[in-house]
């Protein structure tokens, strides 16, 4: 049970987990700083907070469990003011989808606190934005990893897990660079990539023609392009060495293709295609 918690950024994930905290019986109150008070206006109204705080002096002293919801672009400014108002006992998370970046601004920032600032990451986003998007099931039986500090009280770890699972996630650990170097090939290329299909497409002439025709083949991978430009132009700086190099071999992958094309190799094509579906079939039935 958290007696208090401080969500400092009430967007679709700070919002969400104070409804699935609420709805679990598992927090006694909420409450919320943002930058935008019509957001934190709506936070109150769906539930997910039980008062908005003005900045963090307000409400931070209090606090059980300080929940740093903001794009990892911001997290050290969060950090920084949060750190003067902080007990002793309190404990501090995050849920920023890089972490070597989140991890150095805590070390910054957070350097007397840092045996009880526990680096997290929930695997459960979406492509709408603010508390309006916000549902207490967004956790339900998806991945929250965890990146613990060598520094970390075992107290303060177990006190962030407690937090997820009663949101309904399946927590799991990793180090902060295995953490990055995976998101970076599995979540930050694929974005990139969606987001450079659909610019390129806009931009041509025809553009209204071609997204008329588009139909669920198109939608599905073009999904993700209507995400958080500026939460997603944030993740990609902070993890842009390993996306680079992600880059480099999807770029190969596709030259690959293109040669293969190019020469009409009917065989080479299908054999990429036939890997590809049998990995992704294989992927689909993990438990």
């Amino acid at each position: 049970m958290i007696g208090n918690l401080v969500v400092f950024g009430v967007g679709l994930i700070g919002a969400s987990v104070g409804l699935a905290l609420k709805e679990a019986g598992a927090v006694g109150r909420v409450v919320g700083i943002g930058r935008s008070r019509e957001n934190l206006r709506r936070a109150l109204d769906l539930g997910a907070i039980d008062e908005i705080a003005s900045d963090a002096r307000e409400a931070v002293p209090a606090a059980n469990l300080v929940l740093l919801a903001v794009p990892v672009g911001q997290v050290g400014a969060a950090m920084q003011a949060v750190a003067p108002w902080l007990q002793a006992a309190s404990v501090v998370t995050d849920v920023g989808s890089t972490k070597r970046d989140v991890i150095a601004q805590a070390r910054h920032h957070l350097a007397p606190h840092l045996a009880r600032f526990v680096p997290g990451h929930p695997i459960a986003g979406a492509e709408q934005s603010g508390a309006a998007a916000a549902r207490a099931a967004l956790f339900q039986g998806r991945n929250v990893v965890l990146t613990p500090l060598p520094e970390n009280d075992v107290s303060a770890i177990a006190q962030v897990e407690s937090l997820w699972r009663a949101c309904g996630a399946r927590v799991s650990t990793l180090p902060a660079t295995q953490h990055d170097a995976i998101f970076g090939a599995v979540s930050h290329l694929p974005h990139l990539a969606a987001f450079a299909l659909v610019a390129e497409i806009a931009s041509r002439g025809d553009a209204p023609e071609l997204f008329r025709f588009a139909a669920s083949g198109f939608r599905d991978f073009a999904r993700i392009a209507g995400s958080s430009p500026e939460m997603w132009r944030d993740i990609c700086l902070a993890n842009r060495d390993v996306l680079l190099e992600e880059l480099d071999r999807y770029l190969a992958s596709l030259a690959t293709i293109k040669s293969k094309l190019a020469c009409g190799d009917a065989d080479g094509l299908e054999a990429i295609f036939a890997a590809a579906r049998s990995a992704h079939r294989a992927w689909l039935t993990e438990p």
